[in-house]
């Protein structure tokens, strides 16, 4: 027996319907900025310094989010202008988010005087942890999915039966391929967690290019198995991107490697040369 659809409106207040979607993407920006400010206080950036910059980072990401997708899908928005504000369906483009508040970030800090790569370093595996839970908003929208499946071939997968119930999609059963990326951006978050204090393990600048590098790697394959990828001809957008960031963070490592001056990202060794 087949089970309805979660609602993916958590919340009613009179004409306003709050959308589980905005709930976990807040939550999950409120998480991260918590965390950055905890791990900028050891690293000796103002708390300020964080408040600040989402202020003025938050909406930009969110519209070149949203601008993101509706390029790759003009096709749809060109006949249906009025959806294009309509955020709250979903269809945003997690890239288009990285993209604006990544040039936020290089502007933010050259006015204030803070090393981009520094700040870089503290914000990237809160941005990660992000964008795990972000995927979960996918869930509740029934989005980023992949090929049709079969009940059994997820069950084989020891999931739960209310996760099983919500990849039923149109009548048919889709791979989970929202979960499979928001696992890889969890353990993403952990190790770089567990491993960004480790003594001399991490230039700075490191822990935010391995964020690049892990969080592209994941995401090419899994964008891979989604059959709703936004396209450019017979290219998956995403896929080249992903190719472009990884290599690119990989030569930066390569390239900034050879300067012997460049300090560690461990809290002790910044101690010493501040």
């Amino acid at each position: 027996m087949l089970k309805a659809a979660l609602n993916p409106i958590a919340l009613q207040l009179g004409p306003i319907s709050v959308h589980w979607y905005g709930v976990i993407i807040a939550t999950g920006v409120v998480l991260a900025l918590l965390l950055s400010i905890r791990e900028g206080k050891r690293q000796g950036i103002e708390e300020d310094a964080f408040y600040d910059f989402l202020l003025y980072a938050l909406p930009v990401a969110i519209i070149c989010a949203r601008a993101y997708y509706v390029l790759f899908q003009w096709g749809y928005y060109s006949q249906h202008p009025g959806e294009i504000i309509a955020i709250w369906d979903g269809g945003i483009a997690i890239y288009g988010a990285l993209i604006g508040g990544a040039i936020v970030l290089v502007i933010y800090c050259r006015r204030h005087f803070i090393s981009v790569w520094h700040f870089l370093d503290v914000v990237a595996p809160t941005v990660i942890m992000a964008q795990g839970m972000g995927r979960w908003g996918n869930f509740f929208n029934q989005e980023a999915f992949g090929k049709i499946t079969s009940r059994a071939a997820l069950e084989a997968q020891h999931l739960p039966a209310w996760l099983i119930n919500q990849m039923d999609v149109n009548g048919a059963y889709r791979v989970p391929t929202f979960l499979y990326e928001s696992s890889w951006d969890f353990l993403g978050f952990a190790l770089l967690m567990l491993l960004r204090h480790r003594r001399h393990l991490f230039k700075r600048g490191e822990v935010f290019l391995a964020y690049g590098m892990w969080y592209s790697l994941g995401r090419f394959f899994i964008e891979g198995m989604r059959t709703d990828s936004l396209m450019l001809g017979p290219l998956r957008i995403s896929q080249v991107l992903s190719v472009v960031i990884f290599f690119t963070a990989l030569g930066l490592v390569i390239y900034r490697r050879q300067d012997a001056q460049l300090p560690w990202y461990d809290l002790k060794e910044n101690e010493k040369n501040e």
